[in-house]
């Protein structure tokens, strides 16, 4: 039985969205485009990933978030920066623990929560999508040696 399967997703279109000024009013125009509210702090809805206090990451396409923003801020395309990988399987979290600073074995690390953290030197974003899997979000110029580094790690899992 595989106890970590590492599945690289590849690229998406990600933007980063960041408000300024008073941000409610911009977050309630969003809100009605995305169909919900901005996430919370340490917290993902739908394509849209908690970063920062005025900051989110947004999976997929923006064009009614672009109308939506207006003057309130901005949404800057990532450019391909990021690679991501599925992360599932019963020992996921043990994954995340070797070379991490976080605790990804925390009940409180559940589905749809959102952290970024050092994993063996490089920032990645990771989110829970399930019990069984998490998205990692890791900068392009680091993909490689991340996944390797994962790969072999997960050889030598305690079983």
């Amino acid at each position: 039985m595989t106890e970590v399967t590492i599945e690289a997703l590849g690229r998406a279109p990600l933007h980063v969205l960041e408000l300024w000024g008073d941000p409610a009013p911009t977050a309630k125009r969003i809100a009605k485009a995305l169909g919900h509210g901005l996430p919370a702090s340490g917290r993902a809805e739908g394509a849209v990933l908690r970063l920062s206090p005025t900051t989110w990451l947004v999976e997929g396409h923006v064009a009614a978030l672009k109308v939506a923003l207006g003057q309130g801020g901005v949404l800057t395309p990532t450019g391909g920066g990021y690679e991501r990988v599925r992360l599932s399987g019963p020992k996921w979290r043990s994954l995340l623990m070797e070379g991490g600073l976080f605790d990804a074995e925390s009940a409180a690390f559940g589905t749809d929560s959102v952290v970024t953290t050092l994993i063996e030197h490089v920032t990645v974003t990771l989110r829970v999508e399930s019990e069984q899997a998490c998205i990692a979000y890791v900068p392009a110029s680091h993909a490689a040696d991340l996944l390797h580094f994962w790969q072999i790690s997960a050889g030598g899992l305690p079983q």
